[in-house]
């Protein structure tokens, strides 16, 4: 039992904590307002209830956030108001903002999932939280697969072994969400998806009453989030949830049913959500605006009553918990560290981009000397930036960069070298870690060959991938592989049949026809450190799940600083087959989309499988396209198929020549093939490269290699004009330098600019075929 004392002290202690935040916020809102931020998002109005929700927040639980849940981050320990001050500035010093460095705005936090050498922390000891997004409701869908973890963990026993990532399953997802943004599609989704999954997903909304200027009844069907999903309630005998709607200014029931509901989701795997209604904005939606401008009078003084300091201190007194005094220091406390944490967050900001500074004026002047015909021009340069209050990292480059230009010729090497060591610096600091390069890199997996002898079977490219999954799912006990028909019918190629079977339906199963949820769940998974294999059925049908992959998952080594790695596995396939939306090819949007994950697209299904095992050996997130129409062709099977790896990034050539190159992937390397012997009678020599993968493309400059052999270069894909074959002739012409070994101009061949039509001629005609790249072969030769 708690004593009274203990209970009184924690009450007092939830207060202090809601009066830090409420002092950070509007402290921070000032720093915006004054110039020294950006911008500002706060989570005033917010922290009783988040000060209640943190108390059950445990070590190996996962938060999967919203931008306003600063209090609940201050109260479980995991931040505090220097680092939120830090954030705030974009300071970007690790120490000093450890949670993105400085390239999230405020209020964006992530924990540490993976150490320095690429092996995975022990989660189990760990507050942890998935990296955040500005995106609304983007934290959905991952928080499907972050709690299906726990269920996994739990009931899946070859998972049981690895004690330093679950406890049993006993670890709960708390999940936060605006109440507009359960307007979005996503927020559907996931809870339909949790609803049928049963798993301890912890949903909280919170309803301040808008959605920045829009009132909720216009936002909501019954006005009430809660009320619009009473269907969803668990009932004696059905799936569902638990929901419950409460005040967000009245601690002790919050209190109450937040025990309730959340030791229901850890011990039964019972999803909830709790509606917290009531809750207020003091200060607005964020500094870009006022809300006196939508807000009534009485809407604003009805505010002021219901603001939830003002309610939890009214209650402390009349439960006689503390007398005024008391309160007042607790008040005076919270204002005075908040003031001291933003004064030292503000100089510790500013200290060495001020000694930057003092370093950037004295190079600028040192060029004097040599440039007195520039003095005065040179001396407004160093004064100019002597004289900035509040000086940023590109104020030096800039006016370092004008001294060098003034100076022309006559800029001294150590001016030079000092402008480059900025460019240098800045990028480690802006423009490092979109890929994970350490040593769990997926490029520096060893190449492994495939071994062929004079007995190697010839077998339907399905039944190679087929054995390959086999093998894989009986060496890696972390392997799980989901989707539509993937599971009883072993996916509509057949790539998995059977292996439900002899795997299990919690390691194989199936999926409603939920692309974005499919995705969510694997970078849930991945974020805990299993390895999912989370497949869209076709290509086409990639752009539902594309919202996770694009702001998630790309960008999530970055964001975080390299702290957290996600390595999902996303299978799919497409290109060759029949119909508009079964034979897309978009590939110029996906490797567009997704920097910061790797694209593969294997023309074979050994190549496949060698893909695959790279990835498996990684940390690195992927997605593998394989190519549609080539389950039925025959391949030989590899006595070490359960052992290749295809290098990322390394091309393939399939076939020497001296006279042209040929640059292609996937099911159009078959097309270009069949040019090539249409064209061989001729005496056209054609050398194919195989890309094998778009991202990363050709790391070593092969194909630049065989251009300057040849001299003449044709680059063929099945996606729109511009797309990937645009892609692959800027990655050779401008960044190899291809255009200096050009006797004729260079070409590409791609698909139509509509969807293919259907049928096989609707195929022919819409995406590349033999004859049309046999006849830019024979006019390459002729020019």
């Amino acid at each position: 039992m708690l004593s009274f004392e203990k209970f009184k002290d924690g009450v007092l202690h939830d207060y202090y904590i809601a009066c830090l935040s409420r002092e950070t916020s509007l402290l921070s809102r000032k720093e915006v307002l004054t110039g020294k931020a950006k911008f500002g998002i706060f989570g005033d109005g917010k922290e009783v209830a988040q000060v209640a929700a943190a108390k059950f927040f445990q070590p190996g639980d996962w938060r999967s956030g919203y931008y306003r849940d600063q209090t609940m981050m201050f109260a479980i320990g995991e931040s505090n108001p220097l680092q939120y001050f830090a954030q705030l500035y974009a300071d970007p010093d690790p120490q000093r903002e450890p949670f993105s460095h400085g390239r999230q705005m405020n209020c964006h936090y992530t924990s540490r999932n993976t150490l320095p050498d690429g092996e995975w922390a022990n989660l189990v000891e760990i507050k942890n939280t998935g990296t955040d997004m500005s995106s609304t409701a983007s934290q959905m869908p991952r928080a499907v697969g972050l709690a299906l973890a726990s269920k996994l963990f739990r009931e899946v026993n070859e998972l049981k072994q690895f004690k330093h990532l679950s406890n049993n399953g006993n670890e709960v997802c708390f999940c936060t969400i605006g109440d507009a943004s359960t307007s979005e599609g996503h927020f559907w989704e996931a809870v339909n998806a949790a609803g049928v999954l049963q798993v301890p997903l912890v949903i909280f909304v919170w309803d301040d009453g808008y959605g920045i200027s829009v009132p909720r009844e216009y936002q909501t069907t019954k006005g009430s989030i809660s009320k619009a999903l009473k269907g969803f309630e668990k009932e004696e005998g059905t799936n569902g949830f638990y929901i419950a709607a409460l005040k967000g200014w009245d601690y002790m029931s919050m209190v109450e049913v937040f025990n309730e509901g959340i030791s229901l989701a850890r011990e039964t795997h019972t999803p909830v959500i709790f509606h917290i209604e009531e809750l207020t904005q003091p200060q607005g939606h964020s500094t870009s605006g006022s809300h006196e401008r939508y807000k009534t009078r009485d809407r604003l003084e009805w505010e002021k009553e219901r603001d939830c300091l003002v309610k939890m201190k009214d209650w402390i007194l009349e439960n006689a918990l503390a007398d005024e005094p008391t309160l007042r220091k607790i008040e005076h406390d919270a204002r005075n560290n908040v003031k001291e944490a933003k004064d030292k967050a503000w100089k510790e900001y500013q200290a060495p981009l001020k000694e930057l500074t003092q370093k950037s004026s004295e190079i600028v002047e040192a060029l004097i000397p040599d440039n007195l015909e520039h003095e005065e021009e040179l001396r407004k340069i160093s004064k100019d930036l002597r004289s900035l209050r509040e000086p940023l990292r590109k104020n030096n480059l800039q006016s370092v960069y004008k001294a060098l230009l003034l100076c022309g010729d006559k800029a001294t090497s150590e001016a030079l070298d000092y402008y480059k060591e900025l460019q240098k610096d800045s990028a480690a600091v802006y423009n490092s870690l979109l890929y994970d390069d350490g040593p769990k890199s997926a490029l520096k997996v060893a190449p492994v060959a495939p071994v062929f002898t004079d007995s190697s079977p010839s077998l339907n490219g399905y039944q190679i991938i087929n054995r390959y999954f086999d093998s894989v799912f009986e060496s890696n006990p972390k392997v799980i592989a989901f989707g539509e028909d993937l599971g009883q019918i072993g996916d509509v190629n057949q790539g998995f049949a059977g292996l439900q079977k002899k795997y299990g339906s919690e390691r194989i199963f199936d999926t409603g026809i939920r692309e974005l949820t499919i995705m969510g769940k694997g970078v849930g998974l991945a974020l805990r450190g299993l390895r999912p294999i989370a497949e869209i059925q076709y290509l086409d049908y990639l752009v539902y799940g594309l919202q996770p992959l694009t702001d998630d998952v790309a960008s999530l080594f970055y964001r975080s600083g390299g702290k957290q790695s996600c390595p999902i596995i996303v299978r799919t396939r497409g290109h060759r087959l029949e119909g508009i939306w079964h034979s897309g090819s978009p590939m110029g949007m996906i490797i567009n989309a997704v920097r910061g994950m790797y694209v593969c697209v294997p023309r074979n299904f050994v190549q496949a499988a060698g893909m695959y095992n790279t990835l498996l050996k990684s940390n690195s997130p992927a997605i593998v396209i394989e190519s549609l129409n080539g389950y039925r062709l025959k391949e030989r099977l590899p006595e070490n198929l359960s052992d290749v790896t295809v290098p990322l990034g390394i091309p393939e050539i399939l076939q020497e020549g001296t006279d042209i190159t040929i640059v292609s992937y996937g099911s159009t390397i078959r097309v270009v093939q069949q040019a090539i012997k249409l064209v061989e009678p001729l005496g056209v020599s054609c050398e194919l490269i195989d890309v094998q993968t778009l991202l990363p493309f050709d790391i070593n400059h092969m194909i630049l290699e065989s251009l300057k052999k040849t001299n003449r270069i044709l680059l063929v894909d099945e996606d729109v004009p511009g797309g990937a074959a645009g892609f692959m002739f800027n990655k050779v012409m401008e960044e190899q330098g291809g255009y200096r070994y050009l006797d004729v101009a260079p070409r590409t061949i791609t698909a139509k600019e509509h969807r293919p039509a259907y049928g096989s001629d609707g195929d022919y005609f819409s995406k590349p075929n033999a004859e049309e790249v046999a006849a830019a072969l024979i006019e390459m030769m002729k020019e």
